[in-house]
Formats: structure tokens, C-alpha cells, sequence
């Protein structure tokens, strides 16, 4: 019952309308009018029970630009699987025509020229559309958020996540789970969680004091939709206090917990569900291996690794969907439950084109209310962009390049350090640097940019233990992210090498000679987990170098070398 079609019939109009080159207004326009709302929202109802599923909006409450990696590799038994498929080959193995809209919306090819002819995506005016569409055909469609929600923009940080909580009430999600929302702090937490009107779920968040299932945090909920008792259980991010900072919530513990897992599926089937969803926050690789150990899950709806893919991943016989990052796409499943068994199903990943779907004015007047009383400082020119920054990928990303740009000049430092986080849109070539825009890749409550000394010893530890969190080729030890990104310094990677043998050949680029392991080198990074750490907040670095600069343009960084992959 999967159909790839529904997400890429629109691609057929359009794809002729796109070349290689050229995209001026007429092409844009021409773009949008070969694509409409009712070919994005159409979808033939399917059996008793529809699921809507969002994940990692990352508080981009605007349109934006997002470009999908150009570099995602797998391992071990993912080595070459969905969602470690990229690109040309990408668009190969889900039929997709070069320059059509499913080319811009899931693939990294030609972004700027596609940008602009498609336009931005996203915004969750435009998204209350789709769900308000969705729920129009089916009105008891349950609506899930995977998470990541109340993180990621200058907005959610001065409002300590209100914003996000306020729109994504008038939203009505049925429940949530967890992950960067916990580096609010716990007591902030608490407050926002105490006060929904929606489950907050996470059977793997418990009491680190008494090692029992928190209480502010039920394992799971009911709901009684289309004649069926479905079960929804939340799975927060697992390993919370290695990739962030556990001073910060130190009243919890989280895991994977398969056991624990598997306890509550038998225990909501013994209570009579006849359909059990996971809403997890695990990454997709790791969904995929729980899935492989846990029986009786129906759906994973998986979150925190970003991947937009047009069709779910069977695993056993649990179907695993991937809706993607910053309020990009909605997923819609719609399952057909007869006599306890799921008999078939039938899915679309919606995207969410901004010059295509029509805002819904409510949460348009919402959003606008949320952002008013910062309208000025969000909307202030901070420089202009002659390159196209964006984030996503296993390595390199200009916005980082850009941002250890700034820490080595801003700081004064030899190499430079930013982390692998997969948060932040894009901007294309010939836009205006806004500070909303530096605040969207640069925004979390423990962003003070430090300035030590490390040895080059120290530096390959630090690089060593981050690759095998990216490329341990068990799941289970892949704790989310991508590559740390290094400025002023080049390696070379083998990704197939165990812990401790991948990372070689280091060298300073500004001198060409090989990092000495005994020797000191000033180095400058943000987003340490450690409490206490000194330094300005690493929006101010980077605000300050991009208005040195003017008109920032990024070479091309080259200066990593993979292999293996």
C-alpha cells in the first residue's frame, strides 16, 4: 500500500518547466503554477485510521530554505540503505526527475537555482493548512509531534519556548515527545509540560535518583479512533546527557530501554490495543534496530536525525516513517486495522511549498503575535551572503565554515571548532544575513564560545570519540550528529577503522605542518557541554565578524579527506 506516487506525481508537471540554468521570475512563476495545493493535499483515504506526523521544527515558525545533505553515510549494515542514499543516486532509487519538485524537496543538487525557482518551505501557517486539510477528510486523525519543537530560533530562546508551546497549542497535536526542549532546564520544563493540553510521552525517561519511569512523563496514551484502541508510546532521545548537557536536567535518566519498550508494548496490548505507534526521538537508524528487537510495534514515527524520505522503511513488520526537519514536510499514514492486525497502509510525505500552500490566517495572526515584540532586532541586515550556507551533511557545511571563521578571528585562535548539529536552514546566494538568521544556526542555552589550549593529542581524542558516535557501525552507539566541524585544521578520515585508527594525517593549514601531539594549540568552539564555560555568546561572534566582512563569501573547504565510505 505504499505509494511513492502521491509524493511524486506533482514532480511531472514541473520538471519541464526547471533547466539546468536561468531561473528568473518568469521560471518561478511558472514553477508555482505548475504546482497547486490540491496535487500537494491530494491523497485517496485509506482504511480506518490516520496518523499526522511532524518532527524537529526546530522553532522555524517562518517560511524558510532547507537543503537536504549532499553526504550521508551509512555503516555496517546501513552502509548504502535508506536514508544513506544521496543525491543523483537518491533521486535514482525513488524515480525523481532531475529538477522537479521532489528533486528540490528531498535532494541537495543545483539547491540555489532550484531555490529559487520553488521558492521557501515551511512555516507553520502553512502547515495548520495541511493539517486542517488532513483533518477535513479524516477528522479524527491523530497528530503526533516527534519533538525538537521548542529549540532552535532567537524567538524560542527569549521566550524560553513559550512561542513554540503557544502555536503548536492552536496546532492540537494529540501528544509529543523529547529531546533539545530538556536544555531549557528541568524547572522550565516542568513548568511548560504541567500546563499542556496534549500527552507528554517518554517510557524512557526516568527518575535518575530512583531509576523509575519519571511521572511527569506517562509512557504512553490511548485514543479510541475509527472503531480501533491505538496506543501511542513516546520515546524521548536516548542519550541525553552525553550529547547535551546534563547539569541541566539532572533529576532524569534516559536509554534506549528495548526492555522497557517491550514491557509497555505488551502491556498496551494487554490493555487492548489493537494498534501500537512509537513516536521516538531515537534517529532512524536506531528506530531501525529497535524495531529488529521489539515486537508488536505497528508504526515508528522517527525523529532527530532529519531524513525526509518519500516512502517508510519495513522493518519486520513495523513500517518506520521519516518526515524530515524545520516544519519542511507533514507525513500522513493512513493504516487499516481489522481484528487487532494492521492489513495495509497507505502513506504521503507532503511538502510543504510556501508559495504553494495557503497560510491559515489564525495561526498566521499567531505566529505574527509570538514574533512582534522582536520584529526589529529579528528582521535587522546584518551583512549579505555571496554563497549558499547551509548546514546538513556528514562533514562541511558553509554556515560552519563561516562560524569558525568567525571563532578564529573573533578569538584570536589556531583551529576552530563547531558542533555537528543537523539544525539551521539555508540561505541562498544574494540574500541578506538577518540576525534571525545567524540566531536559527547558532541559538541553544549553552552557546558561550570558549578559547583554550588543547594538545594535538587531545584535539585527535576529541575527533576520534566523535567519529565513532557518527560511524560506530552499531546503531546503538550512534548518539546523533554530525561530524564536530574543524576550521584551521585538515584530516583524513577512514570511516571503516575502529575507535581510536580512523583519524590521521592532521595538519595546520595556515603553516602546512602536521599537528604535533605534543604540542599546544589555541582553540576556539561553542556548545560545550560543561557547566561553567566562559566566553561571549557565539551569536555576538559571529554577528560581529559577518558585519566586518560585509558580504561574506565561503570557499571551498576541502580540507577532509574520507574514505572509506
Amino acid at each position: 500500500m505504499i505509494s511513492r506516487r502521491d509524493f511524486l506525481q506533482v514532480s511531472m508537471a514541473a520538471s519541464a518547466l526547471v533547466g539546468a540554468s536561468g531561473f528568473g521570475n518568469w521560471s518561478r512563476l511558472a514553477a508555482q503554477q505548475a504546482l497547486t495545493q490540491d496535487q500537494l493535499l491530494q491523497f485517496d483515504t485509506f482504511g480506518n485510521v490516520s496518523l499526522i506526523h511532524v518532527t524537529d521544527i526546530h522553532a522555524q515558525l517562518k517560511p524558510i530554505y532547507f537543503r537536504e545533505p549532499s553526504v550521508n553515510i551509512g555503516v555496517g549494515d546501513n552502509r548504502g540503505a535508506v536514508p544513506h542514499v544521496t543525491g543523483a543516486d537518491f533521486r535514482k532509487l525513488y524515480g525523481i526527475d532531475d529538477g522537479s519538485p521532489s528533486h528540490y524537496a528531498l535532494s541537495s543538487g543545483d539547491f540555489s537555482s532550484l531555490a529559487k525557482a520553488y521558492g521557501r518551505v515551511g512555516g507553520l501557517d502553512r502547515v495548520a493548512t495541511v493539517v486542517n486539510a488532513i483533518r477535513a477528510d479524516r477528522p479524527d486523525a491523530i497528530l503526533l509531534d516527534g519533538g525538537d519543537t521548542w529549540h532552535g530560533s532567537y524567538t524560542c530562546y527569549h521566550t524560553q519556548g513559550q512561542d513554540m508551546v503557544n502555536v503548536m497549542n492552536q496546532l492540537k497535536p494529540d501528544a509529543m515527545t523529547f529531546h533539545w526542549e530538556f536544555t531549557l532546564g528541568s524547572d522550565r520544563v516542568a513548568e511548560l509540560v504541567e500546563g499542556l493540553p496534549f500527552a507528554a510521552l517518554g517510557q524512557n525517561i526516568f527518575d535518575a535518583e530512583w531509576d523509575e519511569p519519571a511521572e511527569l512523563f506517562p509512557p504512553y496514551t490511548f485514543f479510541e479512533r475509527g472503531g480501533v484502541k491505538i496506543a501511542v508510546i513516546g520515546q524521548a532521545f536516548p542519550y541525553m546527557p552525553i550529547a547535551n548537557p546534563g547539569w541541566m536536567f539532572p533529576e532524569y535518566s534516559f536509554g534506549i530501554r528495548d526492555e522497557n519498550m517491550q514491557a509497555m508494548v505488551d502491556e498496551v496490548r494487554a490493555q487492548g490495543a489493537e494498534c501500537v505507534v512509537c513516536l521516538s526521538h531515537n534517529g532512524f537508524d536506531v528506530d531501525k534496530s529497535m524495531a529488529s528487537k521489539v515486537t508488536g510495534i505497528d508504526v515508528i514515527l522517527s525523529g532527530h536525525t532529519h531524513d525526509a524520505l518519500p516512502e517508510p522503511v519495513l522493518v519486520g513488520e513495523t513500517i518506520i516513517v521519516a518526515s524530515g526537519s524545520n516544519g519542511k514536510f507533514v507525513s500522513r499514514v493512513d493504516l487499516d486495522i481489522q481484528n487487532g492486525r494492521m492489513m495495509g497502509f497507505r502513506h504521503k510525505l507532503i511538502p510543504i511549498f510556501a508559495d504553494v500552500i495557503e497560510p491559515d490566517q489564525e495561526m498566521a495572526a499567531l505566529i505574527d503575535e509570538q514574533r512582534a515584540p522582536y520584529k526589529d532586532q529579528l528582521e535587522e541586515v546584518i551583512g549579505q551572503t555571496d554563497s549558499l550556507l547551509y548546514r546538513r551533511g556528514n562533514f562541511n557545511g558553509t554556515w560552519d565554515d563561516l562560524i569558525c571563521d568567525a571563532l578564529m578571528s573573533e578569538r584570536e585562535a589556531d583551529i576552530a571548532m563547531s558542533p555537528g548539529v543537523r539544525w539551521g536552514p539555508s540561505l541562498i546566494p544574494g540574500d541578506n544575513i538577518t540576525r534571525e538568521d545567524i540566531w536559527n544556526v547558532t541559538s541553544m542555552t549553552y552557546g558561550k564560545a570558549y578559547r583554550s589550549e588543547m594538545t594535538g593529542e587531545f584535539i585527535k581524542i576529541i575527533l576520534e570519540d566523535v567519529a565513532d558516535n557518527i560511524f560506530n557501525p552499531d546503531p546503538y552507539y550512534q548518539q546523533g550528529g554530525d561530524m564536530v566541524r574543524i576550521g584551521g585544521m585538515g584530516y583524513r578520515i577512514d570511516v571503516q577503522k575502529p575507535q581510536g585508527e580512523r583519524i590521521t594525517d592532521m595538519v595546520l593549514l595556515k603553516t602546512g605542518e602536521a599537528i604535533d601531539p605534543a604540542k599546544n594549540y589555541v582553540v576556539a568552539g561553542w556548545a560545550s557541554v560543561n557547566e561553567g564555560t566562559e566566553g561571549p555568546q557565539i551569536w555576538d561572534v559571529v554577528e560581529a565578524h559577518i558585519k566586518k566582512l560585509g558580504t561574506v563569501t565561503v570557499q571551498p573547504n576541502n580540507s577532509v579527506t574520507v574514505v572509506g565510505a
